[in-house]
């Protein structure tokens, strides 16, 4: 037999990596002549670089960059052959910075920047940005700074860091863009639709959870609409409506304006990295999961896009979760088997986390003594 292992990371618990081992150990002690892949998944988010890596005998590179509010940071990526991973969040993330330091007016995503740069230095020919969990609201022009792009106020200063400060953007010149670009093939894994302005875009959306007060979050709105004027004006290119080109507080657009990026749903980047499709398309069952499935599972999430490659395939999906919620109905229709949950009886979420591995390879050696009856 032949199973499939493509979970994604149960997190504060296990790796994507972890999760797949344990669902292999689970596997072995029903059929210990099974052949089991083991495809570490990510959607785009935190730890597509560490799934990627694993997944393909790349490396990680460590470097330090200029953190969202200034400081030095060590931020790390992937290589894999001539494709760079990055996940904008490692150099640019709320995740690097105390909640007292959140403020949008003043963070920046100059170290995202130095991070591609860094990957242009190794001689890489593609990259990848999973550019979720910023605490920026700058449009990208940290980013597009580090990288060689000026922006000015009036009198011919560089402007500061921080979305706050575009309101004085007064031009553009991307005559210092690092030349390298135009030969770099830039995918975006980015799974929100918000344009870049407006009710729906970066500032209103995802400024409160980076620190911005009611008051900051107009003023960056109003700073983002002025920026987009400026491109439109200076560029020719009118992103102010464009689906995506808000996320990441306008990191989006910093991309897709000026680096030519192709912004793609992260769970369909890395099945494509993975080559998922060549993997399951004679297999005999496959095994996702995550710390939770329910319904939104439905809108982009790693079980939901595996189990759609599998559906082409008519191959079996069976689903793990530490929490099964509600809705799950629905995944019954696009292509999941069954779905189970793995938290053995009442316990704390303490000790759910930490008994993670154990408990999901119990589970998978449940549902393989089923299995097995049928053999």
């Amino acid at each position: 037999m032949k199973f499939v292992l493509a979970p994604d990371s149960f997190k504060e618990s296990m790796t994507a990596k972890q999760a797949a081992l344990a669902m292999e150990r689970g596997i072995k002690k029903v059929f210990p002549d099974a052949e089991c892949t083991i495809v570490p998944m990510a959607d785009g988010g935190e730890g597509t670089v560490d799934s990627l890596v694993n997944m393909t005998n790349g490396h990680l590179v460590k470097t330090e960059v200029t953190g969202p509010i200034g400081d030095l940071v060590t931020a790390e990526y992937g290589i894999v052959e001539e494709t760079a991973i990055i996940e904008m969040a490692s150099a640019s993330g709320l995740q690097i910075i105390k909640n007292e330091d959140r403020n949008p007016l003043l963070t920046t995503t100059y170290g995202t920047g130095q991070l591609i740069k860094h990957a242009l230095d190794q001689g890489v020919k593609r990259i990848l940005i999973g550019i979720g969990g910023s605490a920026t609201n700058d449009g990208g022009v940290g980013m597009l700074q580090a990288l060689g792009v000026s922006f000015k106020d009036i009198t011919g200063a560089e402007l500061p860091f921080g979305g706050g400060a575009l309101s004085r953007l007064n031009s553009i010149d991307v005559g210092g863009l690092d030349p390298r670009i135009k030969d770099v093939q830039i995918d975006v894994a980015c799974d929100v639709s918000n344009p870049l302005t407006g009710e729906n875009g970066a500032s209103a959306v995802f400024g409160p959870q980076k620190g911005a007060t009611p008051e900051m979050v107009q003023q960056l709105d109003e700073n983002l609409a002025h920026y987009a004027r400026l491109i439109h004006k200076e560029l020719g290119k009118d992103i102010s409506n464009m689906a995506g080109a808000g996320a990441a507080g306008g990191l989006g657009t910093g991309l897709i304006a000026f680096l030519n990026a192709r912004l793609l749903k992260g769970i369909d980047l890395v099945i494509e990295f993975t080559r998922l499709e060549d993997k399951v398309k004679d297999a005999d069952f496959v095994f996702t999961g995550e710390g939770s499935i329910d319904h939104q599972t439905l809108y982009g999430k790693t079980p939901f896009g595996v189990a759609s490659v599998a559906n082409q395939y008519h191959v079996p999906v069976i689903g793990f979760a530490g929490r099964v919620g509600e809705g799950i109905e629905v995944l019954y229709e696009k292509g999941f088997t069954s779905i189970f949950g793995i938290v053995n009886g009442v316990t704390s979420l303490d000790e759910a986390l930490s008994h993670g591995e154990r408990n999901l390879c119990r589970e998978v050696e449940n549902v393989c003594r089923v299995l097995k009856l049928n053999e």
